[in-house]
């Protein structure tokens, strides 16, 4: 993925139960919301990779 993020593998990436879909939970100003729909921003500012190993170390 050079230069690129996918959502589907990112920690913000949750499924809403209510909408039956999945969402960003990032909380986007309008600027980001810009960059997003005009499609100029090829990666994410935000995206970290969800690591579900990581959450599991900080369990044990």
């Amino acid at each position: 993925m050079a230069g690129k993020t996918s959502c589907e593998f990112c920690a913000y990436y949750n499924y809403n139960e209510y909408y039956d879909d999945y969402e960003c939970s990032v909380n986007l100003d309008e600027d980001d919301i810009a960059r997003f729909m005009s499609g100029s921003d090829s990666s994410c500012p935000y995206f970290r990779f969800s690591d579900d190993y990581k959450i599991v170390e900080k369990q044990n």
